[in-house]
């Protein structure tokens, strides 16, 4: 008699996982937090998969602006999801409204995610530079931002010279802004491809008091000195340049005239 040959087993397909991600909690040196929690559930809720799982990397929560009674809340994150037993990697950067009432509760009232536009068929020297730089960390909706082409030399490239010297984390450049000066109606340089916004400075945050604070006066006068005509940060310095209010506490925003 002979034997039978072995049947064989298929191999267990490997069980892909989800990158962990920390929640995002207000750090001590956020103004009106509770406001910033509102706008990052929303986020949370807005972007969740009904057809998979995913996780949610909340970057930042930066103010686009915030008044006594609205605000605007940039909320930019990265989304993993699975699909076919593989991790996919994307992301967004969401403009949270909020409103508060008579009795003094926030409640959002809507949400905007960003639209970069389509990548642009040819880049320039200096968008390939910024997204090839390890110096310049992006969210992906500002990364879409440089691949439609539609954000100026002057922003990449001064991206790139502060980067010589810091290591910057980007919140914010065109898309996943309100396209006024919240609470006016002054175009901003954002939508236009004319201003970016900065959250972090070689890892520590802008909102945070552990901060140094000429780690981030120096920044301000190093963006101005390389050719922003508007610098907003947590501290007024000297100089027509300057700016500094409550939506800026959070961030360092550099805007540029062309």
């Amino acid at each position: 008699m002979t034997p039978s040959a072995p049947s064989s087993t298929p191999a267990p397909t490997p069980t892909v996982t989800l990158p962990a991600v920390q929640a995002w909690v207000p750090g001590p040196g956020e103004i009106q937090p509770q406001v910033k929690r509102l706008a990052v559930a929303a986020v949370m809720k807005l972007l969740q998969p009904t057809d998979t799982r995913a996780a949610i990397d909340v970057i930042d929560a930066q103010y686009g602006g915030i008044l006594s009674s609205s605000a605007s809340v940039l909320v930019p994150c990265r989304v993993y999801s699975i699909r076919e037993n593989r991790v996919i990697s994307g992301g967004t950067t969401v403009d949270v409204r909020l409103s508060k009432s008579a009795q003094g509760t926030w409640r959002v009232t809507a949400t905007h995610p960003a639209q970069p536009g389509a990548p642009a068929a040819t880049l320039s020297a200096a968008a390939r530079k910024v997204l090839a730089n390890e110096q310049i960390l992006l969210p992906p909706a500002s990364a879409a931002d440089i691949r439609s082409g539609q954000v100026h030399d002057s922003v990449l490239n001064t991206m790139l010279q502060l980067a010589e010297s810091y290591r910057i984390g980007i919140s914010v450049i065109r898309s996943g802004h309100p396209l006024d000066v919240f609470g006016t109606d002054r175009p901003s340089d954002h939508p236009r491809g004319r201003a970016f916004d900065t959250w972090q400075i070689n890892g520590h945050a802008v909102v945070s008091p552990a901060t140094s604070r000429s780690l981030i006066t120096s920044y301000m006068r190093a963006a101005e000195s390389l050719g922003s005509y508007n610098v907003g940060g947590p501290y007024q310095l000297s100089g027509a340049a300057f700016f500094s209010d409550q939506t800026h506490h959070d961030h360092v925003h550099a805007g540029f005239r062309n």
